[in-house]
């Protein structure tokens, strides 16, 4: 699940722009100052990348004006910031589908990018994650972190019933039909149709059997073979092996948290919670009173999947990147992207290690130290075993996404704000579709959709 997000008045982003377009006299220069969005614009994590700024600042003499902008407010205040002629020089924390549509409306400097990659050293940086951040040759911005969609089940369980770990379609059915029994479901899955956490759950479990949401060309292909078999998988888990009723995002929380459920799909974001770090989401299993941390220590985690039509196991995940824009004040956005990616990187990540693994070599042992948890602090590797974060951090190696590698980002984004596909699983969970009904049901309406964005 993506981080918690809070608004931001347009009138603070007017006076921050204004503060980097005008200045005074008292004021370095504007080539000596740049203005950076930030969408980590949670307060204790703007003290912290404050802090790095004043690092950098008495290091390089350039003054940085930093301005949090909500993500679900993103698009509209980029527009408004493009129409005035007040865009800022560089763009932190962008997700995937946002970098596409800054690509799609040509407000990205696309050669910066590659060039801070090569200083830092190309193969410092996960594949996978220039990949996805890459279009036409070009690299479109400095892929920064990511979180991964996560398949969590419990170990102590699978080992009593003899069973694999749930990193295949066949595994995790099998195990969801085994331990569905006394009183503990199989797995609890999201499936309520108004919720996008749904759609990035459907989604892992699509990516997994080489289900995509369109072809190279951009025809939607919901309805293609991989994808209906995805459909009935899922929803065939949701009907028969999960709890009853439309789950979300918080129930399939709390119903593995009080240990009424095998298996789980969810985000990285839950790992400090369920390590007992977060007073307002703490475990709740009989075995948790005694010891806040058992079920962490009983919880194993898959990362990628694979569906017997996938030609190799993959997981839904959100690459964040650092956006350079176009007719930014280059040198200075280079000096201070390449900064934050070196320099102040252990400290970027740090703010949220659980969503944010490292899309930069060499910082492995770092990350495992890295304090996590709201309330209570302590370092991942105080809690899960060391196979464990090590498959975390190699997660951003087997992300997919839909629609992004295809360059259609504005129309990743406009589904999830609309939610086509969960609709359509909560149809064949409620009986009212077929799966093959549900996928074309899927196709047509991300088509109208699709028709919109070009008209």
């Amino acid at each position: 699940m993506p981080k918690q997000v809070t608004a931001v008045l347009s009138a603070a982003l007017l006076a921050a722009t204004c503060l980097a377009a005008c200045g005074d006299d008292s004021e370095p220069t504007a080539i000596n100052q740049i203005t950076v969005w930030t969408e980590e614009n949670l307060e204790d994590r703007m003290a912290v990348q404050k802090k790095i700024i004043e690092e950098f600042t008495a290091k390089t003499g350039i003054k940085v004006n930093l301005v949090g902008v909500a993500e679900d407010q993103f698009s509209q205040v980029v527009t408004s910031a493009a129409a005035a002629g007040d865009l800022p020089d560089v763009i932190g924390a962008l997700p995937l589908a946002s970098i596409r549509e800054l690509e799609a409306n040509d407000l990205l400097d696309t050669e910066t990018p590659g060039k801070i990659v090569d200083q830092l050293g190309r193969d410092t940086f996960s594949p996978r994650a220039l990949e996805l951040d890459s279009s036409g040759g070009k690299l479109l911005a400095v892929p920064s972190d990511g979180w991964a969609q996560l398949i969590l089940y419990r170990k102590d369980l699978f080992e009593k019933a003899g069973l694999q770990p749930p990193d295949t379609y066949e595994a995790l059915e099998a195990a969801a039909a085994k331990l569905n029994s006394g009183g503990t479901a199989g797995i609890t899955l999201a499936i309520a149709p108004k919720d996008s956490f749904t759609a990035q759950s459907f989604e892992h479990v699509a990516l997994a059997n080489g289900c995509q949401l369109v072809d190279g060309s951009g025809n939607v292909t919901l309805d293609a073979p991989p994808c209906v078999k995805a459909f009935e998988f899922y929803s065939n888990l949701a009907k028969s092996h999960s709890v009853k009723g439309m789950q979300d995002v918080d129930s399939t929380r709390a119903t593995y948290f009080a240990g009424k459920a095998a298996m789980t799909i969810w985000s990285s974001f839950i790992l400090d919670e369920l390590a007992g770090l977060r007073k307002d989401a703490l475990p709740s299993c009989p075995e948790c009173r005694e010891d806040p941390e058992w079920l962490a220590k009983n919880t194993g985690v898959v990362t990628a999947l694979k569906g017997p039509d996938g030609s190799a196991p993959a997981q839904y995940g959100e690459i964040v990147s650092w956006a350079v824009m176009r007719d930014s004040a280059t040198d200075p956005a280079t000096k201070f992207v390449s900064f934050m990616m070196n320099e102040g990187y252990e400290r970027w990540i740090g703010m949220a290690p659980e969503g944010k693994f490292p899309t930069r070599k060499g910082f492995e042992d770092k990350w495992n130290q890295l304090p996590a948890g709201v309330d209570t602090k302590k370092p991942l590797a105080d809690v899960f075993p060391a196979e464990v974060l090590d498959a975390l951090r190699k997660s951003p190696d087997t992300f997919g996404r839909w629609g992004i590698p295809q360059g259609q980002g504005k129309l990743v984004g406009a589904t999830m704000g609309e939610l086509p596909v969960p609709t359509a699983l909560s149809g064949i969970v409620d009986g009212s579709l077929t799966a093959q009904a549900a996928a074309t049901q899927a196709k047509t309406e991300v088509e109208t959709i699709k028709r919109g964005i070009r008209e």
